[in-house]
């Protein structure tokens, strides 16, 4: 009988241990930065010109529809360099891939 409880039985769930409140409360105070931001309607003309050309390649007749044209955001990318470059005065020969950039509420 031993073995078919092992088999068939129904296992029990492993009691779920409480969360810290004190992971949400320090995330609650940080607001992510998204990486990309709209561009100016200024840049937009050029900006669609450039990359319908390179799309177009050798098909004149092709058709290429811009949606949307965003451009790095200002922030995270200074956020970015200034954290690679204290990185890479301590550790030579690596690299540093920034992942997400976080802004204090």
């Amino acid at each position: 009988m031993g073995i078919f409880e092992r088999l068939l039985g129904k296992r029990k769930m492993a009691e779920k241990q409480p969360k810290n409140n004190e992971n949400k409360d320090v995330e609650s105070c940080w607001k992510p930065l998204p990486a990309f931001v709209s561009s100016d309607r200024n840049e937009h003309e050029r900006v669609s010109l450039i990359a319908t050309a390179i799309a177009a390649g050798d098909h004149p007749n092709s058709q290429f529809v811009v949606k949307r044209i965003m451009k790095r955001n200002p922030e995270v990318r200074l956020v970015s360099v200034i954290a690679a470059s204290l990185t890479a005065t301590t550790m030579n020969g690596n690299q540093l891939n920034v992942k997400r950039v976080a802004k204090k509420k």
